[in-house]
């Protein structure tokens, strides 16, 4: 069934567990996708960025290839179609009469006043639609911030102003994760991460979730994590099977079997981080 994330993020938060955010980039990924999550009885949330929307050809091709889907596969678990990092009130707007069932609004380069303004106008039209909204604080960039001096964390509060002010239904704030692969340890901030959970009392969300050890992420849920953001451990399995396949198989020229070649590898890890993040078959043991 398509839904928002309210129910999913705050049954995981009461009960201490995270929901898989897997990015989809077009119909086989969200078919791999749907399938092992079927098979591993979670809830999951098909990320979208404007890019791969453009890619696949727009917020309604994308909403009607995940509906098409579903009824095709017999999807029976939770899904949310999320719209992840938008740019503007605009790009949220077009989303949701689209379809999709979650939002995320990105202002975090903008002034907090700025952030705060445009995520107001996001939740106002989101939450009159039945559509969740999620925002972030502090910029969670890619690896090229790591490499500047120092990592800036989210501030306690400006994070509880931002809650307060907005109504957002779920906070992202920037505790050390990067986009894109890790040339170095990731350095999260733990106690921040609690803090911050503590005081706005809203699931929060980790991006950058590839790449970050196993048991950092355990501490992450401990501390407030609710939902874990991966894609570039996903494209790293799917293109390390089509490489295989392509070495051994020089005559390969059909684009189904060549892409389908990624499909062991990426449910392989799909169904990792589902035990990692403590929801594996979790719609077996409580209320859907």
């Amino acid at each position: 069934m398509i839904q928002n994330m309210n129910d999913m993020l705050w049954n995981a938060k009461k009960n201490q567990y995270a929901i898989p955010h897997f990015n989809i980039n077009n119909l086989e990924w969200t078919r791999f996708i749907l399938e092992e999550c079927e098979a591993c009885q979670t809830p999951v949330i098909l990320g979208v960025s404007e890019g791969a929307t453009k890619y696949m050809g727009g917020y309604q091709t994308v909403v009607d290839m995940v509906k098409n889907l579903m009824d095709y596969l017999q999807i029976t678990i939770p899904v949310a179609i999320h719209l992840d990092h938008a740019s503007s009130y605009e790009s949220c707007k077009k989303a949701i009469d689209a379809g999709f069932t979650s939002v995320m609004i990105d202002a975090s380069q903008e002034s907090l006043d700025k952030n705060i303004e445009v995520s107001k106008m996001v939740v106002s039209y989101a939450h009159a639609r039945g559509v969740s909204v999620e925002g972030e604080i502090g910029h969670v960039g890619g690896q090229e911030d790591e490499n500047n001096s120092g990592i800036l964390y989210a501030e306690v509060e400006d994070c509880i102003q931002y809650v307060q002010e907005t109504q957002i239904d779920f906070l992202a704030p920037a505790l050390g994760s990067v986009h894109g692969p890790y040339h170095g340890d990731p350095v999260l901030n733990f106690e921040r991460m609690k803090e911050i959970s503590e005081k706005t009392n809203l699931p929060l969300v980790l991006h950058g979730g590839s790449g970050i050890y196993d048991e950092q992420i355990r501490m992450a849920i401990s501390c407030g994590i609710c939902k874990l953001n991966i894609n570039t451990e996903l494209q790293q399995a799917w293109t390390a099977g089509v490489r295989e396949r392509l070495e051994v198989d020089k005559e390969v020229y059909d684009p189904r079997k060549i892409i389908k070649a990624g499909e062991n590898k990426m449910k392989q890890a799909i169904r990792a981080k589902i035990e990692l993040l403590g929801c594996m078959n979790i719609l077996k043991n409580t209320s859907r």
